[in-house]
């Protein structure tokens, strides 16, 4: 027994909570040791701590944000994607009775983390992204609104990730599914840590993503350049509005809700129970209310990236301007309307399944009328075939099967029968995988020479495509299959061995996607290495849109100069018409870089860990140094800098090249 003092020191905490027996997470942990050792070595003997911290950790340059959140995310990505492999290859070898290598309660923490980890820690950290670094170039703003917040926001979600990794190697995740569904997830069957480390991770994520979302829509509406409308925007400009007005919108509703599960797990409060006046259906409810348009969160920026992309490699104007931005607000309001088709068997009764099965289909109408839009922009256009078209064809093929098989699943008697089965788990991956995987890819190969000034390796992006875009349908048709005959999902094991050689294929498709996974690493590694000869013009696509009017990289301001927006693609008319750049420039007033991003983050990830493991000193201490730094912050008053005017001249000229 330990002592009151070790108690109150260590909260729960224990060394039985450390899984050091379980062969996989020994290896696991012995890879993640070697490499931060690699890592951190090769830091420290380069001298390169000091750099990464004034110039990186501490920035609130919008780009050098955005590329930390694609970091991120590809880090991520690698660890959902194991996840994802281990499920695979177990369900493959696990058939007439074998038990695989994966016992259950291990299977379990593996598909809860693989969810968790793919949209809050992968596909949302890559969006963000993408928007950092696109949307203030495209509507002419320097920064945006809230430079200090935006750092902030992304060390809020590098503490969420990594408080849910830390569950890997201390206690346990949940084994609940990347929902916490109660009330598998309440106190009476789930009394360990795992579901705490879930609340925990995603609060605080959540709590960056929500700040985010408000800092890009004052952005939006604040901070456009001078004659840039609303209706002068460019589509990916909308649906970024779109995306983080949802973001605002609907990431409180998750907040309250793992609020009021942490309630009932701490408090014993009676939210998600069955007695006690709790209703776990509740929980299903407002789950759902910020899960499906969690769902728009992701694609409707993917549908914006994929409308400039399918723009400039066409080299005509986008096809039907207003009906998109139109479509794009009416998918805005309708993923509000929808929620209630993730769950047609709760007995809600059939009049309330036919009004969502019916506003289901509508939904699909506006994303219909897009892909009609991109198309008409291709027909008759000067295609040209560079890696961002690959993916953004590759994607109006597969987006549009997974599109169908939703109807499918809208229609209430159909998902009676196939809403816990590998049918629904295909269609998922087949929008998620096809829409908005796809479309990060475009935007990374299209926005990276805007960024570092020279172009990704054309080689290695075709052959990532290839080997994503085939090893998707040899991962998740046999799903589809499978899903027919009635195969429900999380399966750690079954018995009828005919399945087996569908779970095989299924396996082989999960390593061509590990193999388009490696050829973006290769891709990344190959382009370093021979950017001299990558490198580019400040214009390499010939693009439409506003950011192509700046240097390649852009200068930590962007736009020097005061520009005009006198209509839609902006940029195009400069090149055409011809610009009248001014002659005489002034210093330019900007943000300094701050700690104050990174270090109440710190204290936020002390937080949530204490909070898992009821060390409740650690919580008082931890909250009151994350708030008083906070504080602290907003009397530092030096915060800014000016631009000398010689220097904004220089850079002027160099912009001036992309006119030719």
């Amino acid at each position: 027994m330990r002592s009151d003092f070790w108690n109150f020191i260590f909260g729960k905490l224990t060394w039985a909570d450390i899984p050091y027996n379980v062969l996989i997470l020994d290896v696991t942990f012995a890879a993640v040791v070697i490499a931060f050792l690699t890592v951190f070595g090769l830091i420290t003997y380069h001298r390169k701590w000091g750099y990464l911290w004034s110039e990186w950790f501490t920035s609130v340059d919008h780009k050098k944000i955005g590329v930390m959140y694609i970091v991120l995310a590809l880090v991520m990505l690698f660890r959902g994607f194991t996840d994802a492999f281990m499920m695979r290859t177990q369900q493959a070898i696990a058939a007439g009775g074998a038990q695989g290598y994966l016992p259950p309660h291990h299977f379990d923490q593996i598909f809860t983390a693989h969810g968790t980890v793919m949209i809050f820690f992968f596909a949302m950290a890559f969006l963000v992204g993408v928007m950092n670094i696109a949307m203030p170039l495209q509507i002419g703003a320097r920064d945006v609104a809230f430079p200090w917040l935006n750092n902030f926001s992304f060390w809020m979600t590098v503490s969420g990730a990594i408080l849910l990794n830390v569950s890997l190697f201390i206690g346990l995740l949940g084994r609940t599914g990347w929902l916490a569904m109660p009330p598998l997830s309440g106190i009476a069957y789930s009394p360990d840590v795992g579901v705490d480390y879930y609340i925990w991770s995603l609060q605080i994520a959540g709590i960056g993503t929500t700040l985010s979302g408000v800092n890009m829509v004052a952005t939006i509406l604040k901070m456009r350049a001078p004659g840039m409308t609303m209706m002068r925007m460019p589509v990916f400009a909308w649906t970024t509005l779109a995306a983080n007005v949802l973001i605002v919108a609907a990431f409180p509703v998750l907040t309250a809700t793992l609020a009021m599960l942490a309630l009932d797990r701490y408090l014993g409060m009676h939210f998600f129970t069955n007695d006690m006046g709790g209703n776990p259906m509740m929980y299903v409810n407002l789950i759902w209310i910020w899960g499906h348009p969690e769902v728009y969160i992701l694609i409707l920026p993917c549908f914006g990236i994929f409308s400039e992309v399918v723009a400039t490699f066409s080299g005509k104007p986008l096809f039907g301007y207003r009906s998109m931005v139109y479509a794009t607000a009416c998918i805005l309001v309708l993923s509000f309307v929808v929620w209630l088709h993730h769950f047609f068997t709760m007995g809600s009764g059939a009049n309330v399944n036919t009004f969502f099965g019916i506003s289901t289909m509508i939904i699909a109408v506006p994303t219909g009328a897009k892909i009609f839009n991109w198309l008409f922009t291709m027909y008759r256009g000067r295609i040209r075939f560079e890696t961002p078209m690959y993916w953004t064809v590759g994607f109006l093929i597969t987006f549009t099967i997974g599109g169908m098989t939703g109807v499918m699943l809208a229609v209430p008697p159909a998902d009676f029968q196939l809403h816990n089965s590998l049918f629904l788990i295909a269609h998922f991956h087949n929008v998620i995988i096809g829409g908005v995987v796809f479309g990060l890819m475009a935007g990374y190969q299209y926005w990276w020479p805007k960024v570092f000034g020279f172009k990704l390796d054309d080689k290695w992006g075709r052959r990532s495509f290839w080997f994503w875009c085939i090893g998707f349908y040899v991962a998740f048709m046999p799903l589809y299959v499978l899903g027919l005959m009635g195969v429900t999902r999380r399966l750690q094991s079954y018995t009828d061995a005919g399945w087996q050689i569908y779970f095989v294929i299924a396996c082989i498709g999960m390593l061509l996607i590990g193999c388009g996974i490696a050829c973006t690493v290769i891709q990344l590694v190959v382009s370093i290495k021979n950017r001299d000869a990558l490198k580019c013009g400040p214009d390499p696509w010939n693009g439409r849109t506003l950011e192509w009017a700046t240097t390649s990289p852009v200068a930590p301001y962007n736009f020097p100069a005061d520009f005009v927006v006198t209509g839609r693609d902006a940029w195009w008319r400069m090149k055409k018409e011809g610009f009248e750049w001014p002659t005489e420039y002034k210093p330019i007033h900007m943000p300094k870089n701050t700690w104050a991003g990174i270090v109440p983050a710190f204290f936020c990830l002390a937080l949530g860990f204490a909070l898992v493991w009821h060390m409740w000193w650690l919580v008082v201490l931890s909250f009151v140094l994350a708030i008083g730094s906070i504080i602290y912050h907003t009397f530092d008053f030096d915060r800014d800098y000016y631009v000398p005017a010689e220097q904004v001249a220089r850079d002027q000229e160099k912009a001036k090249e992309a006119l030719v």
